[in-house]
């Protein structure tokens, strides 16, 4: 009995609010930042039923973070694939949607892949993916046909609240 249990106080602190320790994923981890200022929390909370609805006890926790600015991402956080003789588990994060950087919300079936390609990229989402590879056969086939849709404007708005 000369062994000393494992101290606690070695754990590295939460660095962001509202957000459990990163450490030790071990089923993957998403959260959904939303602008409460832009009230767009009912359609953060929308995609979080539809991913846990999806992928039920694959994903080990859907957190919904409430936010200023404008601000609407969703991030992953997943354990990186180790060698089995590495019992260190390391955590991987991936930014699957920044309203900013993609140009407004993702559709429900685009989120839907996105997660599914980095949980279980085998997996078939059933008439999520038919929908989606639809979608690519018609864009392919306009383009070929050299009718390019209308490019999207650059801008991009912000709630008055979020300025």
């Amino acid at each position: 009995m000369t062994e000393s249990t494992p101290s606690t106080s070695s754990a590295k602190p939460v660095t962001e609010p509202g957000l459990t320790s990163l450490e030790r994923v071990h089923l993957p981890r998403i959260s959904i930042k939303f602008c409460t200022q832009c009230r767009w929390m009912l359609r953060a909370a929308y995609f979080a039923q539809e991913l846990l609805s999806t992928f039920g006890t694959d994903l080990g926790e859907v957190a919904l973070v409430p936010m200023t600015g404008g601000v609407f991402t969703v991030t992953i956080w997943h354990p990186e694939s180790t060698s089995t003789e590495d019992s260190e588990v390391k955590t991987q994060e991936i930014i699957l949607w920044d309203r900013k950087r993609d140009g407004g919300f993702p559709e429900v079936k685009a989120l839907k892949s996105l997660v599914r390609n980095v949980i279980a990229p085998e997996r078939d989402l059933g008439h999520t993916d038919r929908a989606l590879k639809k979608e690519q056969v018609a864009k392919k086939e306009l383009e070929s046909q050299g009718d390019k849709q209308p490019e999207v404007s650059g801008e991009k708005k912000e709630c008055e609240d979020c300025k």
